[in-house]
């Protein structure tokens, strides 16, 4: 409560200073103005540019609201000009106007744009964005009109985006390196790992905008994350009135999908209102085959495991806000998300166990049933104040988020000799694991553009996480269920963490530059309550950031960034629940996990604002990775995160755009890397892994009047992580899209895996583990999507981040 009071303190005080600053900067007199389209309806969000008549060199500018309106303050006496750009039209001027001390308030005359587009052989052609945009700090995929976008969730879009990977337990790997930060509309998700992937794969593809990369980002984000920021930008209103969307598919692959989603859109004067719901039925295949080898002693013991998992996903999605504009410069908003889902998995495991290669002394049958529930909901209350049209502002956000789970699994195991006759009884466990989340944040930013080329950002920011694990595991004796102390525990974990920084940013002619420091203490704390067991942290550091760019000549730029990052721990990897596939396999957490510290550097160049290529390194100390015990007395072997000494990471990105015909266009996407594991400790021995490797993705969009098609080919080639080798791997995907009825209308049919090759395949040799697993997810499916955009198409909501993002992205939320 302490941290959010001097939050508010701190609040009061910048808006005063504002607010003071505002009232001693009175201007000499104000131009306002409105622009229109052919259609007379107005544009919001256009570029408004103030020239002089003589020479129309630039004064300043500003953006239009909602309604088509401009307001530009602090103008002197002369005559002027307006100029209007806009994405899509024409760039348009005003006739000449004149300012005089005498007419503190000046209308520019009304400005209409055309529309940009040119006639290609009886066929309107106008601009649109390209699959892959590689922008100054960020790499963009515009997955909106993307083909291969139709029908798939977040979570397989995602896996399509430049340098992306998702391994067999939907870790999300950037360039090679785990510990990526995922947000949502700018927003952090505060999930785990298995959450995150619930969450995205329950994200109806359809309501996704684009991807954007940051490998390297400034003081302004949290520091969380070593491979930098993943931010998933849904879709937002564009026009005044009413407008929306309507979505629904239907997939196939081995089990039935089927997914709607509803998105609605309505703005009134200075309010605007919006909202999506999403429903869908998601069943999916997942085969793993492990083999592996235990010695205890003289004695050598062979495991050949089979396990089919068939997982059922019924997910229900909501998500509406509002805004509204109390005046020119000061819009309050709100907005409430929540997710209500059920999962049911039944798992079928069978295992062989001899005493010499594929001879087998005992078989182990184990049927697995888990139903999981997730309900999780977030509310942001924010406010952003417009201080002067030079670009000074603050924004405001308060965030509470809260995550319950509750997962009741039955684990039977049943023993039998290679006859089939029964070796000795059954041994039947249960478990139910309720678990909640709960987190507040607050934060303000501040942003000053001191002059025309300097620009101060600032901001601070404050969260509370409190996380609850309740394992309480029972076993089968004599016909009843008893507690099952040696499983039973209870994790409770409390975190908070202040943070504040300052960017401060010049812009020469042709170099730009900005530095930044970001501040944050966090204290933490893991309690054990079963085994009376406590880890207390209490930690402050200081993440410095530089950027550097500069523009050789009109079709030559580099770059330098460099930044600083810490990985805290996932609150499911610090639990130490134990989690059985069946006795012989199982995972559990690490209360002592340390947090990881990764110091990152990146090299890039662009040519022709097309070609664009990267070098990267980065220097992890305490790197957080999955690794394998066996315990040979039990001859079980499992999963846990240990913090090895060092990880250092190389890389290079060439990723290019290229048009072959007017109706023949691709991009080629290429990521090589190199990673060394090192480590003293590790089993008692020293860790030295590592090995080069590369990845690439190849798409190609073929335009036909009235069609679209795309084709995409994906290749990683073999690698290693931690412990592991990984083979290689490949698929290709296909769609094609048709849009009619005035364009209102679309449907899509799109093809993943066609040829059904992707498996992820590995194996470790180390220590007292020898293991090689086989997983075959299913990958090749079918979909077809409809489509039906009504009402006004061009209602716009007001870009927010809250301020919740860091601390929801280490939350897990099954999948």
């Amino acid at each position: 409560m302490k941290q959010i009071t001097k939050l508010l303190y701190i609040l009061f005080i910048l808006l005063t200073a504002a607010s003071v600053n505002a009232q001693q900067t009175k201007p000499t007199a104000s131009v306002s103005g409105l622009l229109h389209n052919e259609q007379e309806k107005p544009l919001d969000y256009a570029t408004v540019t103030l020239l002089r008549a003589k020479d129309s060199s630039v004064v300043k500018g500003t953006l239009t609201n909602d309604a088509g309106n401009y307001l530009i303050d602090r103008v002197t006496a002369g005559k002027y000009i307006i100029k209007a750009t806009n994405v899509g039209y024409q760039p348009t001027f005003s006739a000449a106007f004149e300012v005089s001390a005498a007419q503190p308030a000046v209308n520019a005359p009304l400005i209409k744009m055309r529309q940009s587009s040119r006639t290609l052989q009886g066929v309107t052609v106008t601009s649109s964005k390209p699959l892959i945009e590689r922008k100054l700090d960020r790499t963009v995929m515009n997955v909106e009109n993307s083909v291969l976008a139709a029908g798939n969730s977040a979570l397989e879009i995602l896996e399509r985006a430049p340098g992306v990977t998702i391994d067999k337990d939907d870790n999300i790997t950037l360039k090679g390196k785990q510990g990526v930060t995922v947000m949502i509309n700018d927003k952090l998700t505060y999930l785990s790992s298995t959450q995150l992937a619930a969450l995205l794969r329950s994200t109806d593809g359809t309501t996704i905008q684009s991807i954007e990369i940051i490998t390297n980002p400034s003081a302004r984000y949290d520091a969380s994350g070593n491979s930098g920021i993943i931010n998933i930008k849904l879709k937002k209103n564009k026009q005044s009135g009413t407008n929306g969307s309507l979505t629904a598919g239907v997939a196939y692959g081995k089990n039935f999908r089927d997914n709607t989603s509803l998105n609605l859109n309505h703005k009134v004067g200075n309010l605007s209102v919006f909202g999506t719901l999403s429903h869908g039925d998601l069943t999916r295949e997942n085969i793993i085959d492990i083999n592996r080898t235990v010695i205890s002693g003289p004695t050598t013991t062979y495991f050949m495991q089979n396990t089919l998992m068939k997982r059922k996903l019924h997910y229900n999605n909501f998500r509406v806000g509002a805004d509204y504009n109390t005046s020119s410069k000061n819009t309050l908003g709100f907005v409430v998300s929540g997710d209500h889902t059920n999962e049911y998995n039944n798992n079928k495991s069978v295992t062989k166990i001899g005493s010499t290669p594929f001879v087998v002394d005992s078989v182990q049958n184990t049927p697995t049933s888990v139903n999981q529930t997730y309900r999780n909901i977030a509310v942001n209350l924010n406010d952003k104040l417009v201080i002067d049209t030079s670009g000074q502002e603050i924004s405001i956000d308060l965030d509470y988020s809260k995550f319950k789970n509750n997962s009741f699994a039955n684990n039977d195991t049943y023993f039998f000799l290679p006859d089939g006759s029964v070796q000795h009884p059954s041994l039947f466990l249960r478990n139910q694991t309720p678990s909640s989340i709960r987190i507040y944040t607050g934060k303000v930013d501040y942003t000053y553009p001191i002059n025309k080329t300097l620009k101060l950002e600032a901001g601070i920011k404050a969260s509370s996480v409190k996380t609850d694990n309740d394992l309480r595991a029972e076993i089968e004796s004599s016909g009843t269920f008893i507690n099952d102390t040696s499983r039973t525990n209870r994790f409770v974990y409390d975190e908070s963490v202040s943070a504040a920084y300052f960017n401060l940013g010049q812009t020469f002619k042709n170099t730009s530059v900005q530095i930044g420091l970001r501040a944050e203490r966090t204290v933490s704390t893991g309690n054990l309550i079963t085994y009376s067991q406590v880890v207390h942290r209490s930690y402050l550091d200081l993440f410095p950031s530089l950027f550097i760019n500069q523009t050789i000549s009109a079709k030559h730029e580099v770059g330098f960034n460099f930044s600083r990052r810490i990985d805290r721990p996932d609150y499911d990897n610090l639990n130490p629940f134990v989690y059985y596939l069946d006795q012989y396999t199982y995972e559990k957490g690490n209360p002592f996990l340390k947090p990881q510290y990764t110091n990152s550097f990146e090299l890039s160049y662009t040519y022709n604002k097309n070609i664009n290529v990267t070098l990267g390194y980065s220097h992890t100390t305490d790197a957080s990775v999955d690794v394998l015990y066996t315990d040979t007395v039990k001859k079980a072997t499992y999963k846990t995160n240990e913090n090895l000494q060092t990880r250092d990471n190389y890389n290079i990105n060439i990723n290019t755009p290229y048009t072959i015909t007017k109706w023949w266009t691709g991009n080629l996407d290429v990521t090589g890397f190199y990673q060394k594991f090192k480590s003293a400790s590790l089993y008692g021995s020293m860790l030295s892994n590592g090995q080069a490797a590369f990845q690439g993705r190849a798409t190609q969009t073929f335009l036909v009047p009235g069609y679209k098609f795309e084709l995409s080919a994906f290749y990683q080639s073999a690698s290693s992580y931690s412990i592991f080798k990984l083979k290689s791997q490949y698929a290709v995907d296909a769609g094609v899209s048709h849009s009619f009825y005035k364009k209102k209308m679309n449907i899509k049919l799109a093809v993943s895996d066609i040829f059904n090759t992707r498996k992820n395949r590995l194996s470790t040799d180390y220590g007292s583990t020898n293991l090689n697993l086989v997983q075959k997810n299913e990958t090749r499916v079918a979909r077809l999507t409809f489509t039906y955009n009504f009402g006004n198409s061009k209602i716009k909501a007001r870009k927010h981040q809250t301020g919740a993002e860091d601390e929801k992205g280490r939350v897990k939320s099954g999948g």
